[in-house]
This record gives structure tokens, C-alpha cells and sequence, in this order.
């Protein structure tokens, strides 16, 4: 008998619960929409918007609680962080819109889009790739004009 659970249960156990909330709203935080059931949007709505809620506070602790939720995956952590949260300063709550879509086929479920009220610019996250490449393209920019300071200097230096 499972007793004290709050919410929906989705015939589901507590950990396979928790598994479904947690990769719908990876989901939507990557891709900025995604299509599910009205029942399991219902369901994530409150748990994003705590999530953005704790993000909000900027501080470390906010940083280790989005973490731990999220599994220690940390390029959805930056992706909240850095490119969501600063786009969502302004709303103190409701932060999400489900917009209806017809029908599933399979089963007649009722379908929605669960996207951002406000429209998110994604930043690229700095990595290892990303930093080699800038500095062999700074490289590559300062080779010609060292080259042609050679050239200079071995003309000058045979007159």
C-alpha cells in the first residue's frame, strides 16, 4: 500500500517517478519545448518552476541543489543558470505555457507543448574544443604578421 504521495503517481514507483520528472525537464531545458501528455505537464509545471525559483538566488548552495536534482549532469545546471534564468528574472512565477495539440492517435490521450513563457537566446558553453580553437586562431592571425616583420628585417638588414 503506498501511502504519502503527493502529486501523481503515473503507475509508477517513487525512483521511476522521479526519473520521468527529471528527463522531462532536462528535456525542456535543452530544447526549449517538448511534447507530452496535459497530465505530465500538469505534473512538472510546479517542480520547474521551484527549479528556476532555486536558480534565481545565484549562490552556490542554489548551484549544488540544481546539481543534485539533475544528477551532476552540469550542462543542464549552465543551461538554467546562464542562459534561462537570466531570460526569466523578471517572472516571479509561471514560467512555463502548455499549449493544447490534438490528440495522441494511439490512445486519445490529450497532448500538449510545454514551452517557456519568454523566448530563450542559448549561450555556448566554453569547453577544452571550444578554447583550442580560439587560440590556433589567434595563432594563425599572428603568423602572417610575423612573417612579413622577418621579411622586413632581413631586407633591412642586407641594405
Amino acid at each position: 500500500m503506498k501511502k504519502r504521495v503527493f502529486g501523481r503517481y503515473f503507475s509508477r514507483g517513487g525512483g521511476a517517478r522521479k526519473a520521468l520528472f527529471r528527463s522531462l525537464i532536462s528535456a525542456l531545458v535543452l530544447n526549449g519545448k517538448i511534447q507530452t501528455t496535459k497530465a505530465r505537464a500538469k505534473a512538472i509545471q510546479p517542480e520547474i518552476d521551484k527549479l528556476i525559483a532555486t536558480a534565481k538566488k545565484d549562490s552556490v548552495s542554489a548551484r549544488r541543489i540544481l546539481s543534485s536534482y539533475f544528477a551532476n549532469d552540469r550542462k543542464i545546471v549552465f543551461e538554467i543558470t546562464e542562459t534561462i534564468t537570466p531570460a526569466l528574472k523578471a517572472n516571479a512565477g509561471g514560467v512555463t505555457r502548455a499549449i493544447p495539440l490534438p490528440p495522441r492517435k494511439g490512445d486519445a490521450a490529450e497532448m500538449v507543448r510545454l514551452e517557456w513563457v519568454v523566448e530563450i537566446i542559448k549561450k555556448e558553453p566554453v569547453t577544452e574544443k571550444t578554447k583550442k580553437e580560439t587560440k590556433k586562431a589567434k595563432k594563425e592571425v599572428k603568423k602572417p604578421e610575423a612573417a612579413k616583420n622577418k621579411k622586413e628585417l632581413n631586407l633591412k638588414a642586407k641594405k
